[in-house]
This record gives C-alpha cells, structure tokens and sequence, in this order.
C-alpha cells in the first residue's frame, strides 16, 4: 500500500476517496478466485471488440463457479464501437465490478485486491508489473514480489479470438537454481535476457557429481 499504491503521492495513480472507496468495497466482497485487469484482459486480441473478449473470458471463468473481481475504468460502461453496454453488463451479472476513474492506475488495485483475497487467488493480465516491482526499495522485498507474482499471475495464451480462453501454466516450482546435494539444476534462457513473472526460463541445465 505504501510504497505501490500511495509512492509519497496517492494523486499519481488514484486519489485518496477512490482508494477508499476500493477498500470499502473489497472489504464487503467474499475472497476473489481470480481478479481481471479488464482493459489489458480486453486488448488481447487487437482485431475484436473488447467488451466481447472480456465478456467471453468472464463467461468461461463464470462456469467454473469462481468468485471473479473485473477491474477496470469507467470510460468501459459508455456506449462505443468497440464497447456494448449491453455486453458489460452480462459481464457484471457474472462478476463483481470496480471501475476506477479513467485517470486512474488500475494496476496497484489488481494487486491489492489479489494480495487481500489470500494465497489461492491468482490475477490475469499481460503486464508484467516491472513498475511497480520497482516502487519496493529493498532487493528482498524485490524477490519476493517477484516470486509470488510467479505463483499467481495467469496470462491468455490463445492465438484466435472465439476459441476456448487457455492460460500459460503456473510452474508448481521455483526458476531458482536448485539443489539435492550431489546433482544441480540449474534454469537459464539461450537468449540471456532478463525474465518477468510468466515469462520463466523453460531450460534447464541438470549437473551431477561424479562418482
């Protein structure tokens, strides 16, 4: 909340009655299973109309009887080309909503909102949060954010708009070297570049002691 959400000026990327506004009403709402960054989960696929995508990804994630949070802005509920008010509001009848001004950072909200609603609850955008990683000033706090956005972060991996929404896996292990005394596994990228939370090294390098 300090160092994301408030950064010395809450003005940046809220104001102080939206975020209590916020507050209020995830304290009122059960736990969410999964939390939806509206406008980025809406421009996943370029070519359709984003109230459609969001309204098909709410509606497979509804069928699995999952407490779904949709955050997103306000200019979403105006009649336009390319969002239907008729199709958002199916989205709410399967989702609690919370739009933000269209000013606003609706980011630091999808984390709050995950973080509050405990360990089980993952969050589906494409950003990889690299800014708000690096609003925490210590390098552990840095670590740990990362990896818990490793455990819970789900990003769409579908080619084509209208086919059945899947999601690149959440590794049920930690990218970290690794250890079992006498052998070492070891995660890298032939690319060498630097990873952020879905995109994970899926190589890795097995060393065994000889005997």
């Amino acid at each position: 909340m300090r160092d994301v959400i408030d950064g010395g000026d809450q003005y940046k990327k809220t104001t102080p009655q939206e975020l209590e506004r916020f507050q209020n009403f995830v304290k009122c709402c059960p736990p969410f299973d999964i939390v939806i960054d509206g406008l980025n989960v809406a421009k996943t696929f370029p070519k359709a109309r984003e109230s459609q995508v969001l309204l098909h990804v709410v509606s497979q994630l509804a069928k699995q009887n999952l407490q779904l949070l949709v955050l997103g802005r306000k200019h979403m509920l105006t009649q336009h080309s390319r969002w239907r008010k008729d199709e958002m509001k199916k989205v709410q009848k399967q989702a609690s909503c919370f739009f933000a001004d269209n000013i606003s950072a609706d980011d630091p909200f999808l984390l709050y909102a995950t973080l509050h609603s405990g360990n089980h609850c993952k969050f589906i955008t494409k950003d990889l949060m690299r800014d708000h990683k690096a609003c925490l000033h210590d390098a552990k706090t840095q670590r740990l954010f990362f990896k818990w956005q490793q455990g819970h972060q789900l990003a769409i991996i579908n080619r084509l708009p209208g086919s059945k929404i899947t999601f690149q896996c959440i590794p049920s292990y930690d990218t970290v070297v690794q250890t079992t005394g006498d052998s070492w596994h070891i995660p890298y990228d032939e690319d060498l570049l630097e990873r952020y939370s879905y995109e994970v090294p899926t190589k890795w390098l097995c060393l065994h002691r000889k005997t």
